[in-house]
C-alpha cells in the first residue's frame, strides 16, 4: 500500500481486548518496517526519525493485523502487547480522564526503564 499522505495517525489497539493503547503516526517507511517484521515501527515527528515501539523499554508491540480506514488515511494496528504502551508507565497512552482523573493501570517504572 501506498500512503497518500506523508505522516498518517495509526491508532494501536489490543488484538485480545479491544483496548485502545496508543496513537503514533506512520510514513511508508514504518508501514513497510511494520509488514516486514510483524513488529510496529512509528515515526517520531519530535525526534524526526523511525522507531520501533520497545527498542528502548522492551515493551515492543507485536502486530497481528493491519487494517486501514475507507479513506486511506489512517491505520489500526491489532497488536499484542509487551508492557506497557505508554512511556509514563501506563498500559494504555489514554489513563486519563479529561478532568485528569487516572483511570489506568501503571505496569512500569519510566525512571527504571529509561536510563
Amino acid at each position: 500500500m501506498i500512503l497518500k499522505d506523508d505522516l498518517v495517525p495509526a491508532i494501536a489497539q489490543d488484538a485480545k481486548t479491544g483496548e485502545v493503547l496508543m496513537l503514533a503516526y506512520m510514513n511508508q517507511e514504518a508501514l513497510d518496517r511494520t509488514v516486514a517484521t510483524g513488529k510496529a515501527h512509528y515515526w517520531s515527528r519530535s525526534r524526526k526519525k523511525l522507531w520501533l515501539k520497545g527498542e528502548s523499554s522492551g515493551h515492543v508491540q507485536t502486530v497481528t493485523d493491519i487494517r486501514i480506514d475507507c479513506d486511506e488515511d489512517a491505520i489500526l494496528l491489532l497488536v499484542e502487547q509487551t508492557g506497557g504502551a505508554c512511556h509514563m508507565g501506563y498500559r494504555s497512552c489514554f489513563y486519563r480522564t479529561l478532568d485528569g482523573e487516572v483511570i489506568g493501570e501503571k505496569v512500569f517504572e519510566p525512571d527504571e526503564v529509561y536510563k
